[in-house]
């Protein structure tokens, strides 16, 4: 095997383990595969004979230019018009319910969570928590002393406890079943229905940076909620509105179409069978995740 080969086969490897860190740190697809691709180029230009350890060698690479477009993205941020949502991924066929911790990490509630956590810090707590690395190789990863990482570690765990929504991979079909249910409730204007299945204090955030009609601030209660919805249903039926089920990130969702308006997904957050969070996605620079299937490992 020439050298070109061995590098483009050790990436290839690696790369759903590497695409995962990336979109962990970033909240982006599209943010992540740029990560990637310039990872590659450095990495083809390593002599693969001075590395010992390819995964951690690699993962330093793709963290440190995660970071950075973790810098870049936070300016472009403060610029954006309502809330700010990950973007949504569609999962391959090795979707990781049986992996808790990785089917947690790539939720888009947990997701949100880490949003909270300055970037290095992020970046410490999932390399450590989700992807199990040990503390002195973070530190090389990151540039910090272990007894550094160990310290931001322990701080970043505490902060994403205390904000940590509850995670109950056991209920994935019963959500479905929930969302299901929403969906056909939604559709043919059941506002009884849609109250029945929303938790009283669920919460509704739409993410449109100011591309599409939006909620500009998240909607609390499960009135409030229904009330919006089955109005965006009102226009949508006007547009020849069409819904597809769709996962993502791993929780169950429909995609929407509408003629002369960006559509967009919502998917949902499913607690003892009651719907606790609706994520909608209406930034249609923000839906591409939603095309292909995307692996990820850890």
């Amino acid at each position: 095997m020439d050298e070109t080969g061995g590098h483009a086969t050790v990436f290839a490897e690696y790369r759903p383990l590497l695409f995962t860190i990336a979109y962990e740190i970033l909240g982006s697809a599209a943010d992540a595969d740029d990560v990637l691709q310039e990872s590659y180029l450095r990495w083809a230009d390593v002599d693969l004979a001075t590395v010992d350890n390819p995964r951690s060698y690699l993962a330093r690479v793709v963290t440190r230019q995660a970071l950075n477009a973790a810098r870049a993205a936070s300016r472009r941020r403060e610029e954006y018009v309502g809330p700010w949502l990950p973007e949504p991924i569609l999962l391959d066929e090795n979707d990781p319910a049986d992996d808790v911790v990785l089917a947690e990490s790539v939720s888009t509630a947990m997701l949100v969570v880490l949003e909270t956590l300055a970037p290095q810090e992020r970046a410490v707590f999932l390399l450590r928590e989700v992807f199990g690395f040990g503390y002195d190789e973070i530190g090389t990863i990151v540039g910090k002393s272990a007894d550094a990482v160990r310290q931001t570690a322990h701080r970043a765990r505490g902060h994403v406890q205390a904000r940590r929504p509850r995670y109950d991979a056991a209920a994935a079909a019963r959500a479905d079943e929930v969302v299901h249910a929403f969906q056909i409730a939604a559709v043919t204007g059941d506002m009884d229905g849609l109250l029945a299945l929303l938790a009283p204090d669920a919460v509704y955030t739409a993410d449109s940076d100011g591309k599409a009609s939006a909620a500009k601030r998240p909607i609390v209660g499960a009135d409030a909620i229904a009330r919006i919805l089955l109005g965006f249903v009102r226009i949508g039926m006007k547009k020849d509105m069409a819904t597809r089920a769709l996962r993502a990130n791993g929780m169950p969702g429909f995609a929407v179409t509408m003629t002369d308006d960006p559509g967009g997904a919502f998917w949902f957050h499913v607690v003892d069978g009651k719907i606790a969070h609706i994520y909608a996605m209406r930034n249609p620079e923000k839906l591409g995740g939603l095309e292909a299937p995307r692996s990820i490992a850890r």
